[in-house]
């Protein structure tokens, strides 16, 4: 396993995590015994950085994680998410960071993680209805009591994320990014380098594109979110969108080919490549899942690589950099 510093929290984060927003049931059914195994292949692995959030079905994934962990909870790095989900906030998007929110929730997911504390805490999503202040506040209390050692923004612009560290540090961001979207490179990504903000990356895999698993006749069970078009004003899976993609794949796989590598080798490896990612969040449902990506470990890209691996998106006119916010 690579191990990076994680921001400036004293921390050294596993360079791939585990992803736990499947086992929220977004992406259809799964077998909780082989989630199970999966966890426990991921610790033996190395793997000590395990994501989920309370929006993840509402506690669900937060649960299965934490049965997965057991008593080895204490040797690895948890990280949930609240401010999404509630039907009952009569709120945009149904976003809530108020700190009454916030406090009712620390305390559910700290139950449903079976856990006395929260390694890292993060805003899943900017209420903009609440003041960032009161929201950082909140968190900085919890720490205080003990409840969280560390906290952070999740799909936060740069600008708030500024207006954010201004009454609180913010220790760790996690944001999308993967070779089929690289918006955060533009502003963001230079924000939390210059500031020492541990980064996450979510979706590493493009949701499923770069496995190289889907093909021109694949199609998604109404439960599966894919089946809708895509997330995060990125398309990917859309009637216009899904096919020319899938010709980007055929070339990456293609390349990687060439390079004695597996595709999601190749597409992890180009994501652990930015020097500002701390760790690259891969969903997994399987203990084979788990051992395949550590196929991604123990070599780098060239310079020339990159190159060639662009020249793929530019031949079918995918624009991996829209001038479009996640949402």
């Amino acid at each position: 396993m690579e191990y990076r510093p994680f921001g400036r929290t004293g921390l050294d984060v596993s360079a791939i995590g585990f992803g736990c927003w499947e086992l929220g049931g977004s992406y259809g059914h799964f077998d909780e015994g082989e989630v199970i195994a999966a966890i426990h292949k991921a610790m033996d692995l190395g793997i000590n950085c395990f994501d989920t959030a309370e929006g993840y079905g509402m506690g669900k994934s937060e649960a299965l994680l934490a049965r997965g962990l057991g008593d080895r909870r204490k040797d690895v790095i948890v990280v949930t998410k609240v401010g999404i989900g509630y039907q009952d906030s009569g709120r945009e998007k149904n976003r809530d960071s108020r700190p009454e929110r916030i406090m009712t929730s620390v305390e559910s997911s700290l139950m449903a993680l079976d856990t006395d504390y929260i390694d890292v805490y993060l805003i899943h999503w900017p209420d903009r209805y609440t003041p960032f202040d009161e929201t950082m506040k909140t968190l900085d209390d919890l720490v205080d009591q003990g409840k969280v050692r560390f906290v952070g923004l999740s799909n936060f612009k740069a600008e708030e994320m500024a207006e954010c560290m201004e009454t609180r540090r913010v220790d760790v961001g996690q944001y999308g990014y993967h070779m089929f979207d690289r918006r955060m490179e533009k502003d963001v990504f230079p924000y939390c380098q210059e500031h020492g903000v541990g980064m996450m990356g979510y979706g590493s895999l493009a949701h499923g594109l770069l496995t190289g698993a889907f093909d021109k006749t694949t199609t998604f069970d109404e439960g599966d979110w894919r089946s809708r078009g895509g997330l995060f004003n990125m398309p990917l899976f859309s009637e216009e969108n899904f096919p020319k993609n899938l010709n980007v794949v055929s070339d990456l796989a293609g390349i990687a080919r060439d390079m004695g590598k597996e595709m999601y080798h190749l597409a992890l490896r180009w994501v652990l490549s930015n020097p500002t990612l701390s760790v690259a969040l891969v969903g997994a449902r399987k203990p084979e899942e788990v051992e395949a990506n550590m196929g991604a470990l123990g070599w780098s890209l060239s310079e020339a690589e990159l190159t060639v691996l662009d020249a793929a998106f530019d031949r079918y006119g995918v624009d991996t950099r829209p001038d479009v916010w996640v949402e």
